[in-house]
């Protein structure tokens, strides 16, 4: 019934939801709603990054270069943080 492998505690995810939890409140005082879901979307991509041991600024950089070079509506799933690749 019970797993060594498990964690006895969630701290990580604590941890990593903290952010968010702060966040909130800065997020109230956006001037719209657009605003404050362009705020979301930016601070879940970094905490992607993060998550996953990339370089938020080095990710960002590389994404808006290659965005520049796709079509409108090309799939854009190899861009995720999880795929990819920052040495290419």
């Amino acid at each position: 019934m019970y797993s060594g492998e498990l964690g006895i505690d969630n701290n990580v995810t604590e941890r990593n939801i903290r952010p968010f939890i702060t966040g909130r409140k800065n997020w109230m005082f956006s001037q719209s709603v657009d605003g404050a879901d362009a705020i979301a979307v930016l601070y879940s991509i970094v905490m992607t990054c993060r998550a996953n041991d990339i370089n938020p600024y080095l990710y960002f950089q590389k994404l808006f270069r290659e965005l520049l070079q796709r079509d409108e509506l090309a799939d854009l799933s190899d861009l995720l943080p999880w795929n990819y690749d920052l040495e290419a």
